[in-house]
């Protein structure tokens, strides 16, 4: 029997599968005690947040999970029978189309072919979209202000539009319920915590009375309703771990076939369980990736295919928000505020915002580049700070905070989106980058990129054999040849999302320089207002944010303010409002070389003294006290933390850490971030 802190009231048994394993967590509320077969749950959260499930935690230097950690056997050396489990044939479904990721790109793209095919074709198109969170919606987190623009196309027609407030000329066919309209808006630079001066905005940055705010992850799940609607088939809860490559029988290149789900029932030691699973593989004319920022397939498919090729490298930023339920005197419906500045120093490039929408919810969050070089640079810890600011703490007095979130998100602009398609598949949305970092807006564009992929692969599968025609002809491939849709990228060079992103391509590395934070600014100002990117030159980025990383000698140690459990608080507190769970006998998803966390701490803390403990905003990384070993220091991967940010894989400046879909279901449960 293990005991923890719980934040909230009670304590049910569950089934056997539903299991948490933990030790002390520092939280705020009472205290439990878990042993297997229960858990917490949230019984206060008002609105869509209630009755939430608490299975994150944190384990200890002689933890269950630090103890397995050897225990991981090679396949090598697993029992003839093991290896013939683990790689029996997989089951094989054949569809048209396989999107990989329901986020708003995945869905637009289904949303549109489908349109098309009922509109312009038979109506049969077999379009598939695999989702790893256990619902729609539930691994989405964003600021998010919504430019209508791509949802408008997307639903020319919709019944959510009035004559009154919401027409199609100014509104958005979103329900109203989940949306409000921008109504008012701020941006500062702030000097200190208490010296902010108003900064102007350019005309094509301004949100007043034309952009919605909203929860992401709500109109995410919105859209996969619509999308159900048409005849999509929508699978949550399924982790994508493979790509199928196949063969051209006349040149012998390499396509995608398709991909694998994930198996399931595999246990920490690498050995099947009793309830293992093999995956299925889903065969289709077109896969679709749209995992996301730094999606675990898209990194290997742009590896396979070299897509980016003179292109310039991707840049990141970590995005970290928190829900709010304020009391009604700090609420200002429609309101929205940028901050730049404090508290971030001159050379990490960053803000913060804070977002009024629905009833008394306020959203607060920061995002910060991840091309930052002080390894003592703790993202979380910044956002703490930004709260503790007045012009924050004003509004979130005497409020309660209800979710919290992060998620890495694109910043290369134009120039780092890599090559779009390849034979047998395309990227589109986060997965290849289309976020208007100046605007910190990417849903529109991550739209339209669905709606231009739908639009090509259709004009293409609609000339091509039904499945029924070729499964009645004993037609095995479901293509002559492989389909290379380079007029997707070409439509893509013709849209109004290529133009909009060619006019700030050159702002958000402007800040790279050596004058930092202010050389971007000044810089930033002079290209929205004179040039709006009509220059002869472009800016290109670094290597990648991990090999920017100094040397933790190089910096000072930054010492951080202690949480106040009010405005500010502990990582594991807030993690805790993610509703994350992983199975706790579950193969580690972080993988590091040969699952070896010695090798990786020799290296990793000797140069950057436990950095993954700084930039993770889940707790999931630490290195903690242990005599015996030569550092001091012992590494330990609390796996059943991660809220999937993706962080871990962008800025580990070894470049040892590799993440991987853990089983579908695993991970957070967003319900309004």
């Amino acid at each position: 029997m293990l005991r923890v802190a719980f934040s909230k009231r009670l304590l049910r048994t569950v089934p056997e599968h539903s299991r948490v394993i933990a030790s002390s967590i520092t939280t705020e509320g009472v205290t439990g005690v878990i042993t297997n077969g229960s858990y917490a749950e949230y019984n206060d959260i008002p609105r869509k947040v209630s009755k939430r499930w608490f299975s994150s935690t944190r384990i200890s230097a002689f933890s269950y999970a630090n103890i397995v950690k050897s225990m991981e056997m090679k396949f090598d050396d697993l029992t003839v029978k093991e290896k013939q489990i683990l790689t029996e044939e997989r089951a094989i479904d054949k569809v048209d189309v396989c999107i990989v990721g329901g986020g708003p790109a995945g869905l637009a793209t289904a949303i549109r072919l489908k349109q098309l095919d009922l509109e312009k074709g038979e109506g049969n198109l077999r379009i598939v979209v695999l989702e790893k969170a256990s619902s729609m919606g539930g691994h989405t987190v964003s600021g998010v202000i919504l430019e209508p623009i791509a949802f408008r196309e997307l639903f020319p027609d919709s019944e959510y539009y009035n004559d009154t407030d919401n027409t199609k000329e100014n509104g958005i066919p979103l329900p109203a319920d989940i949306v409000t309209k921008v109504t008012g808006e701020n941006l500062k630079f702030f000097l200190s915590p208490k010296i902010g001066l108003p900064v102007p905005e350019p005309p094509q940055m301004v949100n007043k009375n034309k952009n919605f705010i909203a929860s992401l992850s709500q109109v995410t799940a919105h859209l996969a309703e619509k999308a159900e609607e048409l005849g999509v088939e929508i699978y949550p809860g399924i982790a994508v771990s493979d790509i199928i490559y196949g063969k051209t029988k006349d040149t012998n290149e390499t396509y995608v076939k398709g991909v694998a789900t994930k198996d399931l029932g595999i246990a920490k030691t690498g050995r099947p369980k009793a309830n293992f699973e093999r995956g299925l593989e889903f065969h289709a004319r077109q896969t679709v990736f749209a995992e996301g920022c730094h999606g675990s397939l898209t990194k290997n498919i742009i590896k396979q295919f070299d897509l980016r090729n003179g292109r310039q490298n991707q840049s990141y930023g970590l995005g970290i928000k928190e829900v709010w339920e304020v009391k009604d005197e700090n609420f200002k419906p429609g309101f929205i505020a940028h901050t730049m500045g404090y508290p971030l120093t001159n050379d990490v490039y960053g803000g913060g915002f804070q977002y009024h929408f629905g009833k008394n919810l306020v959203a607060v969050g920061i995002v910060v580049g991840l091309d930052y070089k002080n390894p003592w640079v703790s993202p979380y810890q910044e956002f703490q700070k930004l709260k503790s600011m007045p012009f924050y703490t004003k509004v979130l007095k005497d409020g309660k905070c209800i979710e919290y979130g992060a998620r890495a998100l694109n910043e290369g602009g134009l120039q780092a989106i890599p090559k779009l398609y390849f034979p047998g598949g395309l990227l589109v949305g986060a997965s290849a980058g289309f976020m208007n970092v100046p605007k910190i807006k990417g849903t529109h564009t991550a739209m339209k990129s669905g709606i231009l992929a739908a639009e090509e692969m259709f004009n293409v599968i609609k000339e091509l054999p039904s499945l029924e025609e070729l499964e009645e002809s004993s037609v095995e491939e479901l293509v002559d040849q492989p389909i290379n849709l380079e007029s997707y990228e070409l439509a893509f060079k013709n849209s109004w999302a290529y133009k909009e992103l060619y006019e700030v391509r050159n702002i958000r590395p402007s800040f790279n320089s050596a004058l930092g934070g202010y050389g971007g600014m000044a810089y930033s100002g002079i290209d929205s207002y004179v040039f709006k990117g009509r220059v002869p030159w472009t800016f290109g980025f670094h290597k990648s944010d991990a090999k920017i990383t100094k040397l933790a000698k190089d910096y000072k140690p930054i010492q951080y303010p202690q949480p106040d459990g009010k405005i500010t608080f502990d990582i594991m507190t807030s993690v805790s409002r993610t509703g994350t769970f992983h199975d706790e006998d579950e193969r580690c998803h972080l993988r590091v070389a040969d699952q070896n966390l010695e090798k990786h701490a020799s290296v990793s803390y000797k140069n950057w003294k436990g950095i993954e403990s700084r930039f993770c905003p889940a707790g999931v990384y630490e290195y903690v006290k242990d005599e015996k070993s030569a550092l001091g220091v012992k590494f330990v991967i609390n796996s059943q933390n991660c809220i999937h940010c993706k962080t871990c894989d962008i800025k580990d400046p070894s470049q040892d850490i590799n993440w991987e879909v853990p089983e579908g279901g695993d991970g957070p449960k967003y319900t309004v971030t």
